[in-house]
């Protein structure tokens, strides 16, 4: 069993649903960075999702592709991003790490480096989010067979035709995107994500977690209630780059995460 389905089947037991926090690695630097991502468990996080900074972030708003300029200017790299969930192990072998990003960044480094790596490094999912599943020999599978999940986004555009192929080799759970655009604009709505929500879990027994769109322990509250989880992203980056504290930043990420397990 997986991290992701340990802690799945751990949520169930408890009766809880699951909350996800992305934070960008080496936002606002690589030290502040690291503070955070060990800060997150203990703020309540379940799963981290971690940016891996690329200079074209092409489904990430302005708050996320600012964050992953500070952390290219400050010198992050896919080796240094690598290096968080390292840290992370020394203390914490059961929160699931999952890396998000683009291609480019794994490509440059090959793929099987970059798996070797990340199964050393204690990595337990990926979301590439420009490897559609006709590319699934390029990593996807390769991840699969390494140990590793690979999670796949639906989209409000993802139509029955379209859905099966994107189940197809997904695994750990599926991350629904709840508005159509990019990352920390519109506003995710209950209502009309909860159709959508049953009408993938008609088609899989994977976990569906819903992200973009969700700025407060509210909103948080209400699309957990409706999936299995929520991530909040955009928010509490935005946080970071006000320069808030590492101890504000972990409390706003608490409420969320209060508000999740509420759902």
């Amino acid at each position: 069993m997986s991290r992701i389905d340990a802690k799945f089947a751990q949520l169930r037991a408890e009766g809880k649903k699951a909350f996800v926090a992305y934070v960008m690695a080496g936002d606002p630097n690589y030290d502040i960075g690291l503070d955070i991502v060990k800060g997150l468990p203990g703020a309540g996080v379940d799963i981290i999702e971690l940016g891996m900074p690329f200079t074209d972030p092409m489904a990430d708003g302005i708050t996320i592709q600012l964050a992953g300029q500070r952390a290219l200017e400050g010198g992050q790299t896919l080796e240094k991003t690598l290096q968080y969930a390292r840290e992370l192990r020394k203390t914490d072998d059961t929160t699931p790490i999952v890396m998000m990003g683009y291609y480019n960044p794994i490509y440059s480094r090959g793929v099987d480096r970059f798996l070797s790596d990340a199964v050393a490094a204690g990595i337990d999912g990926l979301i590439i989010v420009d490897l559609p599943p006709e590319e699934d020999d390029e990593l996807c599978i390769p991840a699969q067979a390494a140990g590793i999940n690979f999670i796949r986004l639906a989209t409000p555009t993802t139509d029955d035709k379209r859905l099966p192929k994107v189940l197809q080799n997904t695994s750990g759970f599926v991350y629904y995107v709840s508005v159509t655009g990019i990352t920390g604009t519109a506003e995710a709505q209950a209502a009309d994500v909860a159709p959508e929500v049953a009408r993938i879990k008609a088609k899989t027994n994977l976990p569906v977690i819903v992200g973009f769109g969700i700025k407060t322990p509210a909103a948080a509250e209400n699309i957990a209630s409706i999936a299995d989880g929520a991530v909040v992203g955009s928010a509490i980056v935005d946080r970071i780059a006000n320069g808030d504290s590492l101890a504000d930043v972990l409390a706003f990420v608490k409420t969320l995460s209060d508000g999740a397990h509420r759902g």
